[in-house]
C-alpha cells in the first residue's frame, strides 16, 4: 500500500516530527500554565477566576 505525506510538522518541544496525511487534522498545544491555576475559592466559598 502507499500512504501519502501531505505535510510535516516539527514539535521541537516534544521531539517529534508529525506526518501529516489525508485529512486528519491535529489539536492546538496546551498554554504553559493552565487555566485552573487562576482558579480559587475564597474563605466565604465564592470562586473567582473562572472567567
Amino acid at each position: 500500500f502507499e500512504v501519502t505525506v501531505r505535510n510535516l510538522k516539527i514539535s521541537a518541544g516534544a521531539g517529534f516530527i508529525v506526518a501529516l496525511t489525508g485529512e486528519i487534522m491535529t489539536m492546538p498545544g496546551l498554554p504553559k500554565v493552565p487555566a485552573a491555576e487562576r482558579i480559587d475559592v475564597d474563605e466565604t466559598g465564592k470562586i473567582s477566576g473562572l472567567f
